[in-house]
């Protein structure tokens, strides 16, 4: 007895069950060897700390199709999960339940401050890893790793120490972004900037030895002239010409410095003068390292200027600014303040305002390794999808810099280097070292930094598969297939991984790079709490389930194309899921008594019909295999979207009826195996985007399974047999006859139950056979109750006119629609929708609303004028042929 569906799909139940299922059976798990071709991706791992957001989302979604239907194409899949320590911010998040505590890491000590943070990452740590179970992340959780855990760890100790012995990392004074509350240095990705209104202080340099004469400088940080050790001009500047080689005196501090030529200037900024401040500013740090010019620093870690700032040595170093124009003012040295918009970079954390900060820091030169990974790319070893980022990509690697691996933080790796304070030596090893590897003294003590996150990170393909050991999993998995990231860490992880792949593994980590787009709101705005725009990806799944939100991700996912995402549209996806849901329910409810393992479609004859829906099967089939295979989800979406609603649903279902209720028993009995072998296909196409609703209804189906789960049947691929181009075509033409009844009905407003007689013209032997043998299909969907058809028939005086191809379609309107009436419905219409054109058009005529407006509101106005006209338009033609019957 065929199993009966519940009368709605509710998700929630459905999907607990099935995951649960799923994980508990191990079908996510891959086999460290097999027979079977190897496909892997390595997860972007989450912040332990995180919590899943819409990026997150979206990454994970793409991922799981992917590996949902290379499972299912019968490859070994390896989807390899984990989380990342996150260095700083979730030292942050164990500080702040210490200040709420009255207490602070200082006091706890390292070592009891680091078992805190394990003990909070036991306890706390990881919830995303839940959330992403919740989205239908098919991931191997058994082999879940941690970027901390004991064998990621010696990887990231073999690692440095074998770039330091490849004289690839070394320690250097030099220029990083630093957080003054935090205590650390920063990468430029923990660095957030946000647009803020500034000023610019234009201030006089008198010139050395001619009294009266000075030059103007432009600034946006006036503190920071207390560290200057030049002024620079462009060398092609015909105004400054004279002045280099010369000194200026800085102001307030009195120390004489030189004026140098430099390209850096811009010569349209400010004066064409600028100030050199190689300790506090990137690009003065180069120009000082050209000009071999001194880098005097003017702040301590926590931003209070230091001794080198005389007479503002213990200041704020915003309350060093106010003091230094004040001075600067009363000095009569301040030439004018201009406002300034300009973008403001704060820690990722705590969102203090960075520093340019000069700090002795340890670097990998990355320029050795960068070569390898710019020759992968450029020789097509790893591919980056859509190509458009490989330029990107390029002009990263060819313009790299010596990557700081530092941070002063305690949570993290931390830096297996030890200095002799007998001989100040350096001593670099796996193990902790009894004494100098240089003097053999045993006054040694470890670095107290730890190592940027972006570190470990840029290991983790190998490092997860047990390398530096030489494991079956490396040897099955390595190199990766895919991997699926977002444009923002191209750089900072993706670039990263390349260069260390290539390094110690003599071979790229991935072959594809997959780079997806972001998730913006409805209005295309970047979503942020401060802009209160967020859509948090639990509320969606609980609202509108699990498979409506994935399928809303695909289908938005173009290449190279943000997706605007608002709910309305996750709540089109819904009905979406009902959709599959209720033609699920409709042909389990015909096929009562039906066992599709006795039937086989070789031994049986199928109308145009049947054999139109299974040739459309096939071709999404191959449109699917095509898209995916492309990383072109969105197609891939659409073209199942539009075949389960617009060919499956309105059509085929429709065109079944008349078989399975009138048919004789072999034409129920196809028609029976079509439905069942269309839907079973089209659950098994469906599943990497919506895994939940189709394992549901799919263990339903009569007939015997292969496998005991969908997530291990076969992909539907291209079946040449059942090819039908011809009998499609026909069937086509067919439901544009069809259509073309169904447009006359709607534009006349006849009632769905209401029959009419059609008449049908014929321009050709060939379409008036196919009309003919189709005939019952044509009255039945069109609601036809007299149908005649013939060639060269005359347009009755009183009919409404289609043309579908070549076959003329006539609805006789005499007794079906009141004119009179009609006539007067639409010019009421006409009426009211001039009105809303009037509106519309003295709105936009308006200078004062188009000027002062936002574009956005603008160019809704606009659309919403657009479309009344557009309906007034066709009122007007309506009208036109309502008038036509009067004759």
């Amino acid at each position: 007895m065929t199993k009966e569906l519940a009368k709605g799909y509710e998700p929630h139940d459905v999907e607990k069950r099935w995951y649960a299922e799923w994980e508990s059976k191990g079908y996510f798990r891959a086999a460290a060897t097999s027979d079977k071709k190897a496909y892997s991706i390595v997860i972007p791992p989450p912040n332990v700390t995180g919590a899943l957001h819409m990026g997150h989302a979206l990454n994970n979604t793409l991922q799981d199709i992917l590996c949902r239907w290379k499972r299912m194409q019968g490859y070994n899949v390896l989807w390899m999960p984990g989380t990342d320590h996150a260095g700083i911010a979730t030292q942050n998040v164990v500080e702040r339940q210490l200040a709420a505590e009255k207490k602070d890491r200082h006091e706890l000590g390292r070592d009891a401050f680091i078992e805190r943070v394990w003990k909070w990452k036991a306890e706390s740590g990881g919830q995303i890893i839940g959330q992403l179970k919740r989205l239908g992340a098919s991931c191997d959780w058994e082999r879940e790793r941690f970027t901390m855990d004991e064998g990621l760890s010696k990887a990231v100790r073999t690692v440095f120490v074998k770039l330091y012995e490849d004289g690839l990392i070394y320690r250097d004074n030099r220029l990083i972004n630093w957080c003054p509350r935090c205590h650390t240095a920063l990468s430029d990705i923990e660095v957030e900037h946000e647009d803020k209104k500034g000023h610019l202080w234009h201030i006089r340099y008198p010139v050395a030895n001619e009294p009266g004469k000075y030059v103007v400088v432009a600034t946006t940080r006036p503190e920071t002239m207390l560290g200057d050790t030049a002024v620079a001009v462009h060398p092609e500047d015909e105004r400054y010409r004279d002045l280099v080689g010369k000194q200026v005196v800085l102001p307030l501090i009195n120390r004489e410095i030189p004026v140098v030529a430099d390209d850096y200037v811009d010569l349209e900024f400010g004066t064409g003068v600028v100030k050199i401040t190689p300790a506090h500013d990137f690009n003065d740090f180069e120009v000082g390292l050209r000009h071999g010019l001194d880098k005097i620093n003017i702040f301590d870690e926590s931003g209070v200027v230091n001794s080198a700032g005389r007479q503002y040595e213990g200041l704020d170093r915003f309350e060093a600014r106010k003091r230094v124009v004040a001075d600067l003012e009363a000095a009569g040295l301040l030439e004018k303040i201009d406002e300034h918009a300009m973008a403001v970079g704060g820690c990722y954390r705590c969102k203090t305002v960075v520093e340019p900060y000069l700090s002795l820091q340890w670097y990998v030169k990355v320029a050795p390794l960068a070569e390898r990974a710019l020759a992968a790319v450029k020789e097509g070893r790893t591919r980056i999808v859509p190509k458009q980022w490989e330029n990107t990509y390029y002009e990263w690697m060819e313009n790299i810099r010596d990557w700081c691996i530092s941070r002063q933080i305690w949570w993290g790796h931390r830096i297996p280097a030890w200095f002799c304070d007998h001989c100040d030596a350096v001593t670099v090893a796996m193990e902790p070292p009894t004494k100098c590897s240089k003097c053999g003294s045993d006054e040694i003590r470890q670095e107290t930094d730890v190592l940027d996150t972006w570190f470990s990170s840029a290991l983790w393909p190998f490092s997860t598969m047990g390398w530096p050991e030489k494991t079956p999993l490396l040897d099955t998995f390595y190199p990766t297939s895919c991997l699926v990231t977002g444009f923002d860490i191209l750089f900072f992880w993706v670039a990263r991984m390349m260069m260390m792949g290539l390094h110690f593994m003599d071979e790229v980590p991935f072959h594809d790079v997959y780079i997806h787009a972001l998730v913006r709101d409805a209005q295309g705005q970047k979503m942020s709490k401060s802009k209160g725009n967020v859509i948090d990806p639990l509320t969606v799944i609980d609202q509108y389930g699990t498979d409506a939100f994935r399928f809303t991700l695909a289908a938005f996912a173009a290449q190279g194309r943000d997706i605007k995402l608002a709910e309305e549209r996750i709540a089109g996806y819904r009905n979406f899921c009902n959709k599959v849901w209720n033609a699920a329910r409709f042909t389990m409810m015909n096929l009562e008594g039906f066992d599709p393992d006795t039937l086989h479609h070789a031994d049986l004859t199928f109308s145009e019909g049947d054999k139109w829906i299974l040739h459309r099967l096939n071709e999404t089939a191959r449109t699917v295999d095509e898209t995916l295979t492309g990383y072109r989800y969105n197609e891939s979406a659409m073209a199942l979207y539009q075949f389960t609603w617009s060919e499956f649903c309105d059509w085929y279902l429709e065109l079944s009826k008349k078989d399975l209720y009138n048919g004789t028993p072999e034409r129920k009995q196809t028609t029976q195996y079509v439905l069942w072998y269309t839907l079973e296909n089209l659950l098994r196409l469906l599943h990497p985007f919506m895994p939940f609703i189709t394992e549901e209804i799919w263990q339903t189906l009569p007939g015997a399974k292969a496998t005991p789960s969908i997530m291990q049947a076969p992909y539907p691929a291209h079946i040449a047999a059942l090819n039908f181009p011809e009998a499609a075509a026909n069937m086509e033409r067919v439901m544009a006859v069809i259509g073309g009844i169904r447009n006359i009905r709607g534009e006349m407003e006849v009632p769905p139950s209401k029959e009419i007689a059609v008449i049908l013209s014929c321009g050709s032997d060939e379409s008036l056979k196919l009309m003919k043998h189709n005939e019952g299909s044509i009255m039945g969907l069109a609601r036809v109750s007299d149908l005649a058809i013939g060639t060269g028939i005359e347009k009755p005086e009183d009919a409404s006119l289609q043309v579908a191809g070549d076959v003329q379609i006539f609805v006789p309107l005499k007794g079906l629609v009141d004119v009179a009436a009609e006539e007067e419905r639409l010019l009421k219409e006409i009426a009211k929708i001039a009105k809303e054109i009037d509106m519309f058009s003295k709105k936009l005529e308006n200078p004062s609303f188009v000027d002062r407006a936002p574009a956005e509101i603008v160019a809704k106005e606009r659309e919403k004028l657009a479309e009344v006209t557009a309906k007034k338009q066709v009122l007007v033609e309506s009208l036109e042929k309502i008038r036509a019957l009067k004759g």
